[in-house]
């Protein structure tokens, strides 16, 4: 009978064994962009215009969460980065920069990104003929039509708060897409950027601190835009 008990007890403890802890998300990426914080932006699948945001550190050789939002998309979904054309109104994929952050209201206590202020002059370029194409400017340059440009104090709501996403940035392809942000929610799905709400948005500029080397990374939970490509 006693060996008949213990032979039930390591049977019971056998089938109560713990689930395996699943691998974060950032061990499954191709690549997080060499530093020690990352935000990923996953959506469930391409024609989705919500899904999750997360941000991470790398501690101790592993990833951890330091925190996470629900995010809002594109409002046609996202696009693959290398091959979105620019007015389509998704979120390009991919594993992103972040030069800078910039906002209407002061800067954000503990905010270690370099800053800039919205003005009632600053406008982000969209125009393919511009030479200031995908750039930040204070008084609208005579190449740039206001028509194919963003006024950024138009937007209080959304640009309260917001990082630049590096997407077609550095070397700028026309036609690509300009002025892609993360950025505070607004009433529904962007035109392209990714969006979470204020306190959330607070909560990634005080978290990110470019001695770290944080990158984005958009794409969604499989397919050819998965987020574990980039």
């Amino acid at each position: 009978m006693r060996t008949l008990l213990v032979l039930g007890a390591a049977l019971l403890s056998l089938g109560t064994a713990p689930a395996p802890v699943p691998v974060p998300l950032p061990e499954r990426m191709a690549d997080t962009g060499g530093g020690s914080q990352l935000i990923t932006a996953e959506a469930s699948a391409a024609d989705s215009t919500t899904g999750t945001l997360t941000w991470w550190d790398r501690r101790g050789g592993r990833w951890v969460v330091a925190g996470s939002a629900a995010a809002r998309f594109g409002a046609n979904g996202l696009a693959e980065g290398s091959s979105r054309r620019q007015g389509t109104d998704t979120t390009p994929t991919g594993l992103h920069r972040l030069p800078y952050a910039f906002g209407g209201r002061s800067r954000p206590a503990g905010t270690h990104f370099p800053y800039l202020r919205v003005t009632e002059r600053s406008w982000w370029c969209q125009d393919n003929a511009s030479r200031a194409y995908n750039r930040w400017v204070e008084g609208l340059p005579r190449d740039c039509r206001a028509t194919e440009a963003e006024h950024l104090a138009s937007y209080a709501t959304q640009y309260a708060y917001a990082l630049v996403i590096g997407f077609n940035y550095d070397r700028p392809v026309r036609g690509r897409g300009a002025g892609i942000f993360l950025h505070v929610n607004g009433r529904g799905a962007t035109a392209g950027c990714v969006s979470v709400p204020l306190d959330a948005m607070r909560a990634v500029l005080a978290w990110a601190d470019p001695a770290r080397r944080p990158h984005i990374a958009v794409g969604t939970r499989g397919g050819p835009t998965a987020i574990t490509r980039y």
